[in-house]
């Protein structure tokens, strides 16, 4: 088993590398997707994302059950590529549809905290290659909101995490590599 974590900026690179290695790899593909195409905009990267990918490439939308995904279907002889842990930390926290306050204390949705475990779990126990990417979110001024200084401290938490559980770590930054754990 050999898990790998990407991570950097929005247009980084960061799915380019990822695709790169798992097609270096040799091993059959599976593309666990976690956006929603709730718009217009959203669509059009997810439709960039498709073209991208090669025709051989099993795709599975997954938005919220992501432990449950990767479980079912690692094995020894494939490679999972999941894009990307924060569309899928944002379809947990507004999952349940929840009103969050301006100013203060927000509550995290019950639905993140379970998947959010069940996750990290799932990547003690991968029987196959796992390559995810994420996105650095905490790297500039501290959002305006109760709901955006959140979402920013558990993705920042989050890459913390899966990075601690990983053999190999690379942030990418102008579509290149910097390897932080692991060569």
């Amino acid at each position: 088993m050999k898990r790998t974590l990407i991570f950097g900026g929005a247009r980084s690179g960061k799915s380019a590398y990822a695709e790169q290695l798992a097609l270096s790899s040799g091993k059959p593909v599976l593309y666990l997707a976690t956006a929603n195409g709730g718009d217009a905009e959203m669509q059009a990267r997810i439709a960039h994302h498709q073209q991208r990918r090669p025709a051989e490439w099993e795709t599975l939308e997954c938005s919220i059950n992501l432990a449950q995904a990767i479980l079912a279907a690692s094995r020894p002889d494939n490679l999972i590529l999941v894009d990307c842990l924060t569309l899928w930390l944002s379809n947990l926290l507004f999952a349940e549809a929840a009103e969050y306050p301006e100013v203060g204390r927000i509550q995290a949705p019950a639905q993140f905290v379970q998947q959010r475990a069940a996750f990290l779990q799932a990547l003690e126990t991968l029987p196959g290659e796992l390559i995810m990417v994420s996105n650095e979110v905490g790297m500039g001024i501290i959002p305006q909101g109760a709901i955006s200084r959140w979402f920013v401290d558990e993705a920042g938490r989050l890459n913390q995490a899966v990075a601690a559980r990983c053999e190999q770590v690379s942030w990418v930054a102008a579509g290149l590599p910097l390897h932080l754990k692991g060569a």
